[in-house]
């Protein structure tokens, strides 16, 4: 990998972790939609992403209806000042 690479995955890093300090730890089904945005927030951010102009607040809510298909009755837990929902 060039050192380009390098610097332009740890800034992706470094916005998906800014973003994660908006959406708590908590049970488990929390900790998935921590999980999920963080696969799905990085994969928008990259190269070859399939949905390049995805904002936060889709991934945020994509997230969520793919947490809700299992579990009707989870209620997400996020900043709702940072994330425009």
């Amino acid at each position: 990998m060039k050192i380009d690479g390098i610097k332009k995955l740890g800034e992706m890093r470094g916005k998906v972790r800014e973003d994660l300090e908006h959406i708590p730890r908590g049970h488990f089904e929390q900790n998935m939609l921590r999980e999920y945005y963080w696969v799905e927030r990085m994969n928008s951010l990259g190269k070859k992403s399939e949905n390049p102009n995805a904002s936060r607040e889709d991934i945020l809510e994509k997230a969520i209806e793919n947490i809700k298909r299992d579990n009707p009755h989870f209620d997400p837990e996020f900043d709702r000042g940072y994330f425009k929902i």
